[in-house]
């Protein structure tokens, strides 16, 4: 277990650049959004190297709570980025007067089932 005192640190770091990133998204920071993906992406590596499944570590805890943390604000952040994608979306449609591309148009779909 002389993993966990890292695990937990590399957890602790991981929540600070989720919490950043929450930020970056509210304030629509290219810059920082991008440089809170790379250092996920970089942390992400490092908790590979000291996981759970390696050499029968088991998680205390401390851990599963940061764990858990860490997961909740990745849903959030994720949620966030889904939702100003969709109102980007929905402002470029409005501007162009497209209909959105993942809309299906209206058609008859009852013919598809159907044999002669």
């Amino acid at each position: 277990m002389s993993d966990s005192p890292q695990m937990r640190d590399n957890l602790r770091q991981m929540i600070a650049v989720l919490q950043a990133e929450r930020q970056a998204l509210a304030g629509l920071d290219l810059d920082a959004i991008m440089g809170c993906a790379n250092e996920k992406i970089a942390l992400c590596g490092t908790l590979d190297a000291c996981g759970p499944f390696a050499d029968g570590f088991a998680l205390d805890e401390e851990c599963r709570g940061l764990l858990d943390a860490a997961r909740r604000l990745n849903e959030v952040n994720r949620q966030v980025r889904n939702l100003i994608a969709a109102n980007v979306s929905a402002r470029l449609d409005a501007l162009t007067g497209a209909a959105a591309v993942y809309r299906p148009a209206a058609a008859p779909y009852g013919h598809l089932g159907v044999r002669a």
